[in-house]
């Protein structure tokens, strides 16, 4: 491990270091390609430049989603500073996406937005990134930490990931059809425009593959649509939906003494297992533009996403069909005006949102059937306002809070309710020393809500009325620095303090408050440089995250890497010729539910892709290349506890291809 930890820094060192020395030059040589600051909607639910926010954000532009490896959204993230990605089953289909060092708990403590709108389930099922495709993707804005908690409510203790799909500028339409390994294929195609004060964006999606291993064979469909409409000067609606069908298979783990078997790494146990997805959602509203420059917002949004699956395990199986239907209307008032002279952004909103599940279970345990019908609702509360004061144009003062109260209601149960609430607050100063650059200091209070299946018990129809929520105290400082308009450096330290962190406990196989404090300590570390011919990014994460106190003390948080790395490179040779490199290094970290940190670690690993591309006229051909070295690894495992306690692994792809061509018009 430390040998190719090493390897890869002296890689870091060498490929970033002519940029530095560069850079003394560079005021009688500027290259050609330029870093523009990027405006970020979601650190503060209006239009911020990143220079003024004061907590650790990325941008992910359309330029840099079209000039990267990725497949898919979760790909895109694995890249990016202190996020660490898991393929659950290999196929593509289930990811953990984790800011911040909250490993097996990570879909419930990162909020995850589509233009505003949460995706967040209200159940364990977390987030499902297959929802938009990535070439719907017009930008993916990161706000790292808890500070978002005050704006958005719960689920944003770790922070939050905004997916702004695309809009109609003018007329294009357009097509792409790709093929590789597993028997993959997916065909796409979009038209977008505007005519007279209608804007309109429209995609579909068709995806097949077998996957990797037996049993992850999957079939997506997706269509996506964004319309605008501009009344006049001061108003403008809008309108989105999307939908979206799949059919999986879930592999399932391979167990160490399954492997000892004879099992071979693209086995599957339980190859009857798998998950049939629906999922739709329309979101509509407005935008009302007064005074200079303040505005009135209106969103109101229903989803509905309906969930078949099947599960095998050495005790019996389940059968589950799950129904959640989600409203959800965010009215909000943005004031952009002076007061006495003194540059003020005050921002008042309110959130409320009502998710109804109904359930129909079937089971066998030990031979024994059973069967069940719930209904279970969440209905959420949340008042924020939040205010930005610049008394000079480089020095900036937030702080805003937030009153958050979740009503729960389940039948058939006894009891049958309770009730939960939160206060929230942050505040943070931003001093930009130098054009762009700038450093921030912030402190925030975040939280997050059990999810309905974490406080019901299906076996008693009971509520754990002991289940409170988790409260964080998040503290960060950093800097974003320019060297020059194409050599970027930023520099994050942060530290979360956890109370009753809500964990599953495979000891007393229950959802529980953590009976001490979990700390997480954490640097991020980022550097970009762009020459005329090559684009060159390179990022380090160290995360801490250990049980401070309590029956874990001193021990590791499962699934959290010490040591996280990314490097990347765009090198255009000219003539319409291209090629992208990405590495990622992913550290030694406990198996999920290894809070005792009874076993060994699971194994680091390093994975390399690229991308060939070819471009000439409005037709772009391109040869992805996945984890070239043929990296034996996996990127997810946990502790099995029947019927003897073990390992287990989810193998991750060995060496794979995609080829494929795309016209635009």
């Amino acid at each position: 491990m430390m040998k190719r930890w090493i390897g890869f820094l002296v890689i870091l060192i060498a490929l970033m270091f002519p940029g530095l020395s560069q850079a003394q030059d560079e005021k009688t040589n500027e290259p050609s390609v330029t870093t523009l600051e990027e405006v970020v909607v979601t650190a503060t639910r209006q239009e911020e430049k990143i220079s003024f926010v004061p907590s650790n954000v990325t941008v992910v532009t359309k330029t840099d989603i079209k000039n990267s490896t990725a497949y898919d959204i979760p790909d895109l993230l694995r890249e990016q500073v202190g996020i660490h990605v898991n393929d659950i089953a290999g196929n593509r289909r289930n990811y953990t996406v984790d800011l911040r060092g909250f490993g097996e708990t990570a879909s419930l403590n990162t909020l995850v937005l589509v233009d505003g709108r949460r995706i967040n389930e209200a159940d364990l099922s977390g987030s499902d990134w297959s929802l938009i495709p990535l070439d719907r993707v017009n930008k993916i804005e990161i706000i790292r930490g808890g500070r978002a908690s005050t704006l958005y409510g719960d689920n944003a203790a770790a922070g939050v990931i905004n997916i702004i799909t695309k809009e109609g500028e003018a007329f294009k339409t357009g097509a792409e059809i790709n093929g590789g390994s597993y028997d993959t294929f997916k065909g796409s195609a979009y038209v977008s425009g505007t005519k007279h004060k209608l804007s309109y964006a429209l995609s579909g999606r068709y995806l097949t593959s077998d996957g990797y291993r037996d049993n992850s064979d999957t079939e997506a469909k997706d269509l996506g649509l964004n319309l605008g409409y501009y009344q006049n000067d001061t108003v403008k609606w809008n309108l989105s939906s999307g939908y979206h069908k799949d059919s999986t298979g879930l592999p399932g783990a391979i167990k160490a003494s399954e492997f000892a078997a004879g099992a071979s790494r693209t086995d599957s146990l339980q190859p009857d297992d798998f998950a049939d997805v629906e999922d739709y959602y329309v979101k509509g509203g407005t935008e009302i533009f007064f005074l200079s420059d303040s505005e009135f917002k209106m969103d109101i949004s229903f989803r509905k996403r309906n969930v078949s699956s099947f599960a095998s395990f050495d005790a019996g199986s389940f059968n589950g069909d799950t129904d959640i239907n989600t409203i959800a209307v965010s009215p909000q008032i943005i004031f952009k005006e002076a007061l006495w002279g003194v540059d003020n952004r005050l921002i008042i909103g309110f959130d409320y949102t009502d998710a109804v599940e109904d359930i129909t279970n079937s089971s066998v345990f030990f031979g024994t059937p059973s069967s069940g019908i719930f209904e279970l609702k969440k209905k959420n509360y949340g008042y924020y306002i939040h205010d930005e004061i610049r008394p000079w144009d480089n020095f900036a003062i937030s702080g805003g809070y937030r009153y958050d109260r979740a009503e729960f209601n389940f039948k058939p149960s006894v009891p049958d309710k309770t009730t939960m609430d939160e206060n929230l607050y942050t505040a943070g100063i931003n001093y930009n020393y130098h054009k762009q650059s700038s450093a921030y200091l912030s402190f925030s209070r975040s939280f997050r809500y059990p999810v309905l299946d974490e406080l019901f018990n299906f076996f008693t129809n009971t509520i754990d009325t002991t289940l409170i929520p988790q409260t964080s105290d998040n503290f960060e400082f950093g800097f974003r620095h320019y060297f020059t308009q194409t050599l970027y450096a930023n520099m994050n330290f942060f530290r979360i303090d956890t109370e009753n962190e809500i964990f599953y406990n495979p000891i007393s196989f229950a959802n529980e408050n953590y009976d001490g404090k979990t700390r997480r300590d954490g640097v991020e570390i980022s550097l970009t440089k762009a020459f005329e011919k090559i684009t060159l990014s390179g990022n380090y994460t160290y995360t801490d995250a250990t049980f401070t106190s309590g029956q874990f003390e001193n021990n590791d948080v499962p699934n959290v890497p010490n040591h996280k790395a990314a490097l990347s490179g765009l090198f255009s040779f000219g003539k319409g010729f291209s090629l992208m490199v990405s590495g990622i290094y992913v550290g030694e970290r406990p198996f999920i539910s290894d809070f005792s940190n009874s076993f060994e670690y699971q194994e680091d690993y390093l994975v390399i892709n690229t991308k060939l591309k070819y471009q000439w006229k409005m037709f772009t051909a391109f040869l992805n290349i996945n984890n070239i070295t043929d990296e034996e690894y996996s990127e997810y495992g946990g502790i099995s506890t029947f019927p003897i306690t073990e390992p287990g692994v989810y193998p991750s792809p060995e060496i794979n291809f995609l080829a494929g061509i795309s016209a635009d018009f």
